[in-house]
């Protein structure tokens, strides 16, 4: 393209879309992974879709309700807050509170990534029920108040209800968006809701289309992100108006209510009337999404112990964000089906029983191969176990039955790990943890039984008072009563058991009676006589350690719980066809989620082969070549210098490694030339070099660069 003009200009080329390269489908992206293609890789697929589509709805629908008590508290507080506004009263109670700006304080948390998700619902269920006009503003977007009553003039201006006075009013927007000022807002605000007061559409408008003149909802996202003299002169300025601009305030707070007293003066915060609301924390919101995904047989996906260890890990120790947690499960489970062919089985036993009848001889040779099959194997008689090594219909007749008693093992599984849960949870210092999540990966790591943790809970058990052992059996009973297909004996035993703990209590009634009767007929002793009787009684039981008729039951009842939990919490490993549902990718996750890019950094200038893949940059360990990228050779030879760097060193040690091997014609380009470009080569690394962080300028010598990294990464 050439471009000629008199005068200096600026020429634009805009690029021709149609060249643009067609990114390839997941689809085929999946077919294709590994180096040994599948004949099932699409009904992997497909299947990975399906599951995902209902783990991803049932997440919604968790948020939902998670939501949906605070949603509801925010509603009725703006409901109530523009009451006054609406009843227009003349009592000075009203008209002061005219001059206080209705001000909900957010209390969200320090899970940042989520607030958007969360933002967005709110605006929704406002816009439903309230009010349409909810403005979202952002830190960044409100340099000043200028940009501030641009940015909300704006965004009220595209909430218009009236589609029609929309349109007629384009060309006063841009007029309005350059000047844009309260009383402009103000006077923008009363027109339209003069004109929409006759004939409100009922588009989106349940509750709102009460209101003659609804509020104006400002939400602040990132109320610690706004400038203190931002927030301070819009909130003075909006309290003027605020009798002909109904505004009302959220402050979306990640921190702590004190904030907001820090960023506001006395002065200024007394013109909001706040109102402090606190969304459910983050851990709870852990716990509930891990209850309804994985912690049921509603899913046959399972996560494998240190896959979930590495989710929660950082979880707890990153950014708190649960949308990231469903993002690394959906990470988990494309892993899986993407790397374990036997994936195929992970879907409703119903169809993975009618998937086995039709599985291949490769896949036969699969399930043959897995670890948890080939234990199950060893153990079988020797008729059987040339059965299932050789006759392809006994061995998909076996895996139907395998995988069937796998489904029963889970839900087994999760009923006495939440009956265990009940009794646990609730002990001094809590040694199998206060958190379901907390004991399903102990659970998930060994034999809990062999762990002392174990073994001390077992021992404060024993100290339970009758009250709390009843509480806690009673709830254990409900979770049974929930799965009556399975552990039905189960229920009927912790019948029975609360049964004789209120016998128990009957007979204590009648043994309080007979005392009673007894004590009246007594004679009247002295002090002394009476601590001889209760010192002789207290040795006599200390003599005899004969146990009570409640010690008996509770340790009975200790006992029942130690056999639920030797039978049925088993590791998932112990179990045949494991593998088929459970990911554990383990490395391939950290390395996906835990990114290290000062190693991948190092590894890139150390070894560019391994991501460029071109066998001619293979060396040897130490070696350098020459046809590598000129910042990898400038990176290996500064791995092998000091603190300190001489440049002339560096250069000439550069120049000696591509040159190295190099047949050059000697007519096409002379000596100095080569010189000079190899100089420029050698500038240009050691700038990439210091743009990364690997060297500095330094005022000791003026020749030199002083390292900045060390340990080779």
């Amino acid at each position: 393209m050439a471009t000629s003009s008199v005068s200096k200009g600026c020429f634009v080329f805009k690029p021709n879309f149609k060249k643009r390269k067609t990114s390839v489908p997941i689809d085929e992206y999946f077919n294709n992974k590994g180096k040994n293609e599948s004949e099932d890789s699409k009904l992997r697929f497909e299947t990975y879709q399906l599951v995902w589509q209902q783990m991803k709805s049932e997440t919604e629908r968790l948020q939902e309700e998670l939501n949906k008590n605070l949603f509801d508290s925010l509603i009725e507080f703006l409901q109530k807050s523009h009451s006054g506004f609406q009843k227009n009263s003349r009592d000075w109670g009203y008209q002061i509170k005219l001059r206080e700006i209705p001000t909900a304080a957010l209390v969200l948390g320090v899970n940042v990534t989520d607030h958007d998700l969360t933002f967005r619902s709110l605006t929704e269920a406002l816009q439903n029920n309230v009010t349409p006009y909810v403005v979202s503003l952002q830190a960044r977007e409100c340099p000043d108040v200028k940009h501030f009553l641009q940015k909300l003039g704006s965004q009220l201006m595209d909430c218009c209800v009236d589609v029609e006075s929309k349109e007629e009013e384009n060309v006063q927007i841009t007029q309005k968006m350059t000047h844009c000022s309260m009383d402009s807002l103000s006077s923008w605000y009363m027109n339209v809701t003069q004109k929409t007061d006759p004939k409100m559409p009922g588009k989106k408008r349940t509750s709102s289309s009460q209101w003659h003149s609804p509020p104006v909802v400002l939400i602040l996202k990132d109320m610690e992100s706004f400038a203190t003299k931002v927030l301070q002169d819009f909130i003075i300025i909006s309290s003027q108006h605020l009798h002909e601009f109904p505004l009302i305030l959220i402050f979306g707070i990640a921190t702590s209510p004190v904030i907001i007293h820090r960023l506001l003066p006395h002065a200024v915060s007394s013109l909001l009337c706040i109102e402090l609301f606190q969304s459910l924390s983050c851990k709870e919101h852990l716990t509930t999404v891990l209850d309804k995904l994985l912690l049921t047989t509603q899913f046959p996906f399972k996560l494998s112990e240190k896959v979930l260890q590495i989710l929660i890990n950082i979880f707890l120790y990153h950014d708190f964000s649960i949308q990231n947690f469903i993002k690394g499960l959906q990470l988990s489970l494309l892993e899986h089906f993407c790397s374990q062919p036997l994936s195929v089985l992970c879907c409703n036993l119903p169809e993975a029983k009618r998937r086995i009848n039709f599985l291949s001889d490769n896949q036969c040779e699969n399930i043959r191969r897995l670890p948890s099959f080939r234990r199950y194997v060893e153990k079988q008689a020797a008729e059987k176990q040339v059965a299932l090594l050789t006759n392809e219909r006994f061995l998909k007749e076996e895996t139907q039955s395998l995988l069937e008693n796998l489904h029963v093992y889970h839900t087994n599984y999760f009923l006495v790990l939440r009956c265990l849960h009940q009794f646990t949870s609730s002990l001094p210092k809590c040694p199998l943890g206060r958190q379901i999540r907390e004991l399903y990966c102990t659970c998930l790591e060994k034999n809990i039984w062999e762990s002392e943790e174990y073994a001390s809970a077992l021992q404060l058990l024993r100290m339970l008072a009758k009250d709390e052992l009843t509480t806690i059996l009673q709830k254990c009973l409900n979770v049974f009563r929930s799965s009556e297909k399975q552990l039905g004996n189960t229920a009927k035993r912790i019948e029975e058991l609360l049964a004789q703990f209120q016998s128990l209590d009957a007979q204590a009634k009648e043994e309080e009676d007979t005392s009673g009767s007894q004590s009246k007929g007594l004679q009247k002793t002295d002090l002394y006589h009476l601590q001889k009787a209760l010192l002789e009684m207290k040795e006599l039981r200390r003599t005899s350690k004969k146990p009570t008729k409640f010690e008996v039951l509770r340790e009975k009842v200790v006992n029942f719980i130690d056999s639920l939990v030797r039978e049925h919490l088993l590791p998932p490993e112990t179990q045949p066809l494991h593998e088929a549902l459970y990911c554990s990718a383990a490395h391939t996750l950290r390395e996906r989620l835990n990114a290290a890019p000062r190693m991948a950094l190092h590894t890139a200038l150390n070894n560019p082969y391994y991501y460029l893949k071109n066998e001619a940059l293979k060396s040897e360990e130490g070696c350098i070549p020459n046809v590598a990228p000129d910042i990898c050779i400038a990176y290996k030879l500064h791995l092998e210098c000091s603190r300190l760097i001489n440049l002339v060193d560096w250069s000439e040690a550069f120049a000696t490694v591509v040159t190295a091997a190099e047949q050059m014609d000697a007519n096409s380009v002379t000596s100095e030339e080569r010189n000079e470009i190899i100089h420029a080569r050698f500038i240009r690394a050691v700038s990439e070099l210091e743009l990364l962080g690997f060297i500095k300028p330094t005022k000791q010598k003026t020749d030199h660069v002083a390292r900045l990294t060390w340990g080779g990464c």
